[in-house]
């Protein structure tokens, strides 16, 4: 076993039993996973970050999917400190930067949940490698404070925002990250309630909220091309996500139909059920294949980083609905009700599926290599 074998074992042992404290719909305590070195372990040292990498994260995003768990950790990890750490340096950027890491402060991105819907109906795709997309919000003002004006829909955890970084058009149409503060006047964040109750969402809409010039951070790069990767890191972070809970309702599957009789004879041993346990099997593991590929491509920002992305976002998510509905197949009569909790992992597998884009929609951005 390699070092970082040990690690992430480690990590995993940690994190189940952190997340083993709270149900499905209570959320994990912030403070708790702070003081784990949660929100810091992507951070650079200097900010008294651990200085890993996105696989370490990987990991963890892989446990809560396997939890099911409430946790705002996906979207600060992911994509809060994710554009941090794509920014230019900055006062105010390392000042969020630490706090941050420390637990003080809950960052988080103000990017619409979906894009490409439209690929299921016929309608153009939205392709998020698109010069502006997922850029709902626009900067107006050439001295002084700039004023925001925008609005997007279902935001992952906005309601426990603070600050909010808005991805934005700028006045000489960069793409830059706008820093407001809940509260401001203007801005206003209302939650929207889904079927999946272990996660949370909200609408922000900003109406000429006052953002200082020292609130507006600018990338170190292309902005453009900073929010293509940030779309990219929430489609990886959903697949994780996808896996872990696909991994989680094979291991339950398979335990139940272990124990669980019928004729005097225990159900896993039926052909039928052994065959649907290992076709569940099959593409956990394929899955598994295709999102460590788009892990390393992120860790390693590798030229087909964004198709390691989509196939592994495409197919992981689409899986784990297979494999949560033949979880509850399998489970007999009892899968259905609610004591059983495998509604839980169905509702989150369906909503994965179509957060950060569809199944059709990343096939269809995979295609436009080929025009």
């Amino acid at each position: 076993m390699s070092e970082f074998e040990e690690i992430h074992d480690e990590l995993r042992a940690v994190a189940r039993g952190l997340l083993a404290k709270t149900g499905h719909e209570t959320a994990t305590d912030w403070s708790a996973l702070a003081r784990a070195g949660w929100p810091g372990l992507e951070a650079p040292a200097e900010f008294d970050g651990a200085g890993a990498t996105f696989a370490e994260v990987a990991v963890l995003l892989e446990e809560i999917g396997r939890a099911a768990a409430l946790t705002a950790f996906p979207s600060v990890a992911v994509l809060g400190l994710g554009a941090l750490g794509m920014l230019a340096p900055d006062t105010l950027r390392d000042k969020l930067f630490r706090e941050s890491v420390a637990g003080g402060a809950v960052p988080v991105v103000a990017l619409p949940g979906e894009w490409g819907a439209g690929a299921d109906t016929g309608s153009p795709v939205v392709d998020p490698g698109a010069v502006m997309a997922g850029v709902t919000f626009a900067l107006a003002g050439e001295s002084g404070d700039q004023f925001l004006s925008g609005a997007a829909e279902f935001v992952c955890d906005v309601t426990a925002a603070g600050p909010l970084l808005v991805p934005a058009r700028a006045p000489d149409g960069n793409v830059v990250i706008a820093v407001v503060e809940p509260g401001a006047a203007g801005l206003t964040v209302t939650a929207q309630p889904v079927v999946d109750a272990t996660r949370v969402f909200g609408r922000v809409v900003a109406d000429r909220v006052a953002v200082a010039p020292g609130a507006v951070l600018r990338f170190a790069g292309d902005g453009a091309a900073a929010l293509r990767r940030l779309y990219d890191r929430a489609a990886i972070a959903t697949a994780c996500d996808s896996l872990g809970l696909s991994v989680a309702m094979l291991d339950a599957t398979v335990e139940y139909v272990r124990v669980r009789e019928q004729f005097g004879r225990p159900v896993g041993s039926f052909q039928a059920v052994q065959h649907a346990c290992a076709d569940m099997l099959v593409q956990v593991t394929v899955a598994r294949q295709l999102v460590m590929a788009a892990v390393r491509g992120e860790v390693v920002r590798s030229p087909d980083a964004a198709v390691a992305a989509s196939r592994a976002k495409a197919y992981a998510t689409e899986a784990a609905v297979r494999v949560a509905g033949k979880a509850m197949q399998l489970h007999g009569g009892i899968g259905y009700t609610w004591e059983s909790g495998i509604h839980v992992y169905l509702k989150r597998a369906t909503l994965n599926r179509s957060l950060f884009g569809t199944p059709a929609a990343h096939r269809a951005r995979l295609a436009l290599r080929f025009r």
